[in-house]
């Protein structure tokens, strides 16, 4: 009787050791590595446990996180899926698996957490039978996974507002992107349209009066989406301003905004870009399109131009292999649209994309209207081809409309 006691007294304190250990692992806010180290060693050496493969499912995977006492061969073998479901302790067949003993499942607020496969497990001097030690290894095995799903609840929650902060601070950096006014008189109005495909985008449209005589309007469109997108096109924005302060000479600014771009994507990150300047006195439209899509010009409100001339892609070469200065003289009176690929991406159902052609054919539908006009009736167009599909990208309409 007195040695039925002191076992049970042995066994109460080879437990107790074994979840201060743990208990103390986790309130020192130890890392999962180290937790599941803790566990290994807790099981070998405090409560002599021979042969353990705990395996943890995660995302529908199940991944062995620790064992002991049996071959990586052996545990690469196990059909962990035959045992999903199954009672609380369940006696292994020796053709199922012959290292092992027990399946134990450990649940949590009934979901399966884990599957421990325990062996040799029998009555010793400790006092340990099959069932006790199944048992409080069920115990010690739910209080680490419990531990360890609730440190990455804690990460995904923090990962989460850190994105939620960073995602406000692009949108307050977006704000200051676009101009805050444009033109709107009767000699020259222009009208922006702008809807990003995620919270924050990767377009960019500006308007900049340079000085009596010379104006600038521009479009550009940044790979990718999100926030990187938008902080690399503030950065884009900031130098474009910086350098119109400087020059206007349209090759200085595309081949420095080039170069910019290059060194700080690494050449990963690329942008289309149109840029013009319009002389009033001169009468005289300078443009370099920079892999973008085709502006449409209305000269004189007669006759139709699409403006292709300029280089590539910004940010995949430097220094860029070659620029062709577009010009267009003569120029009295005209009407510009500008547009982002996400306007001509659009989907239908059927994935039918909306195309140039149906963007021309609505721009014919409203000749003569104010820009605004036209950019809400195109905006219209493409809503209706879409018919509740979703934007693959980013869309952003630029329209201007200038008569001397």
């Amino acid at each position: 009787m007195g040695q039925a006691k002191t076992i049970e007294s042995d066994l109460k304190e080879l437990e107790l050791n074994a979840l201060l250990e743990v208990t103390e692992a986790i309130n020192n806010n130890l890392s999962e590595e180290s937790l599941y180290k803790i566990y290994h060693f807790t099981l070998l050496a405090n409560l002599k446990v021979k042969k353990l493969a705990l395996f943890v499912e995660s995302e529908g995977q199940w991944n062995c996180k620790v064992f002991f006492g049996v071959k990586s061969e052996v545990v690469d073998g196990i059909p962990v899926d035959q045992f999903e479901g199954e009672e609380k302790v369940k006696a292994l067949g020796h053709t199922e698996c012959q290292e092992f003993d027990h399946v134990i499942p450990v649940m949590h607020k009934n979901q399966l957490l884990a599957l421990v496969f325990v062996g040799d497990i029998a009555e010793t001097s400790t006092g340990f039978t099959g069932n006790s030690a199944t048992t409080f290894l069920e115990a010690l095995t739910n209080i680490i996974l419990v531990a360890i799903e609730n440190k990455k609840l804690a990460r995904q929650q923090l990962a989460q507002e850190a994105f939620k902060k960073e995602l406000e601070i692009a949108k307050q950096v977006q704000n200051y992107l676009f101009p805050k006014n444009l033109p709107a008189t009767d000699q020259f109005e222009v009208a922006a349209f702008y809807q990003p495909h995620h919270n924050v985008g990767g377009d960019y449209y500006d308007y900049i009066s340079i000085d009596d005589d010379q104006f600038l309007l521009c479009i550009a469109d940044v790979s990718g989406k999100g926030v990187p997108a938008a902080l690399m096109m503030s950065n884009f924005q900031a130098s474009l301003h910086t350098l119109v302060r400087q020059t206007n000479d349209l090759k200085t600014i595309v081949s420095e905004l080039n170069h910019q771009i290059k060194f700080s994507g690494n050449g990963e990150i690329f942008i289309t870009f149109f840029i013009s300047i319009y002389s009033k006195s001169k009468k005289q439209l300078r443009y370099l399109n920079c892999g973008h899509n085709p502006p449409l010009l209305q000269v004189n409100l007669k006759e139709d131009v699409e403006l292709t001339k300029g280089t590539t892609v910004l940010g995949m070469f430097s220094p860029l292999p070659f620029i062709e200065m577009g010009t267009v003289d003569n120029l009295d009176q005209f009407y510009l649209f500008c547009y982002t690929d996400g306007l001509n991406e659009a989907i239908n159902p059927e994935e039918e994309e909306f195309g140039e052609d149906r963007i021309m054919k609505a721009i014919k539908s409203v000749e003569n209207s104010k820009p605004h006009e036209l950019n809400d009736a195109i905006m219209k167009f493409v809503n209706d081809f879409r018919q509740g599909q979703d934007y693959r990208d980013d869309v952003t309409i630029l329209s201007a409309k200038f008569k001397s």
